[in-house]
């Protein structure tokens, strides 16, 4: 069952790369008494993902934050080593969390896991936006299509704050 509107967020534990090497975050710690804009991507270093979509948030970081929002983060089912390499490459280390769910565990328990096997990728994330109240989602966009990020973009996110 796909998480929706209104839903707690299922408990996990992400790593993260820090300048000070890997550190482990909870959804706790990331979201309790917050408002926390998250968006999942199929793969680090993927064409649409590296593209497109983090881009986006990356360039809009600022104006995400003025509309209230305390926290930006990314999550894919990567190691903590691609994510802390996408975020240096990609010059958003420190500007927003690049989250490893490195067994899908977050991803599947809430329900947007996809099978990207065929392409050689294996159980990846859909590619989603959602901002997260205090734990709870407020709103959802999960693409149709894994190659777009149009209704996941940061675009769409700032019309919905």
């Amino acid at each position: 069952m796909t998480i929706t509107i209104g839903d707690k967020l299922p408990p996990a534990t992400f790593k993260e790369k820090t300048p000070d090497g890997p550190v482990e975050i909870t959804t706790d710690e990331l979201f309790k008494g917050k408002r926390v804009v998250v968006f999942g991507v199929p793969g680090a270093f993927t064409p649409t993902c590296s593209l497109n979509h983090l881009p986006g948030y990356l360039e809009n970081r600022d104006a995400i934050l003025a509309r209230g929002v305390d926290d930006i983060a990314v999550v894919s089912v990567n190691d903590w080593h691609v994510m802390g390499a996408w975020a240096q490459s990609s010059g958003g280390m420190g500007k927003i969390h690049f989250l490893a769910d490195w067994d899908a565990s977050f991803t599947t328990a809430l329900g947007l896991q996809a099978d990207l096997s065929a392409g050689g990728l294996g159980v990846r994330s859909k590619r989603y936006s959602m901002l997260v109240e205090d734990g709870r989602v407020k709103t959802l966009n999960v693409e149709d299509v894994p190659s777009q990020a149009t209704v996941s973009s940061a675009a769409t996110m700032l019309e919905q704050l």
